[in-house]
């Protein structure tokens, strides 16, 4: 898979190795040199991956690299020539793909990229999920507040109130959530 790649590199000698690590593999590489304004350049690249090398990164530094780069919409790996671990952590914390210390080596760059792509898509795997159950929950809450409208309303069971919302959603081609919440709504407006 051809991948479009930024780096994000100061060291014009250190990002020509980078680059030529990965252009036998048929990557194309954008070279970032000054991070100033990096997020509207990585948006406006909109790259696959973005590799960032930071020689002693401090918090600050690598909060706001992180930030910019966009680490939620793609992955991003960080390579610093050393570390503790708060910064690893708060690296982790803001969803940076992969943190490698040692610095940024052209040999290892490829398997560091293919971890972190895969590490990227297994957490954005686990977002959808997490978002998709949310979503689910907060249907089923608004689904049980407007059969306990219609309970009080009717004096119907749980299981009729259910079958009310059900038919008049098939009814009306719409979903059993999206019923329930127009009668929530209503009840709210006539109380």
């Amino acid at each position: 898979m051809k991948l479009h790649i930024v780096i994000v590199e100061p060291d014009e000698t250190r990002a020509k190795l980078v680059i030529d690590s990965l252009q036998p593999l048929g990557h194309q590489v954008t070279v970032i040199a000054e991070p100033a304004g990096l997020s509207r350049r990585v948006s406006d690249i909109a790259p696959d991956i973005v590799l960032i090398d930071m020689s002693n990164p401090s918090r600050d530094t690598l909060e706001e690299m992180a930030l910019a780069s966009g680490p939620m919409e793609r992955p991003v790996a960080f390579f610093v020539d050393r570390t503790d671990r708060d910064l690893t952590k708060q690296a982790i914390e803001a969803g940076v793909s992969a943190y490698v210390v040692d610095g940024l080596q052209p040999e290892r760059v490829a398997s560091v990229m293919d971890a972190a792509i895969a590490r990227f898509q297994m957490f954005r795997r686990m977002r959808r999920e997490l978002e998709t159950t949310r979503r689910a929950l907060e249907e089923r809450k608004l689904i049980d507040r407007a059969k306990g409208i219609l309970m009080k309303a009717r004096g119907l069971t749980e299981e009729e109130a259910y079958a009310l919302l059900r038919k008049t959603a098939m009814d009306q081609g719409r979903k059993v959530a999206e019923v329930a919440s127009a009668l929530v709504t209503a009840a709210g407006l006539l109380s």
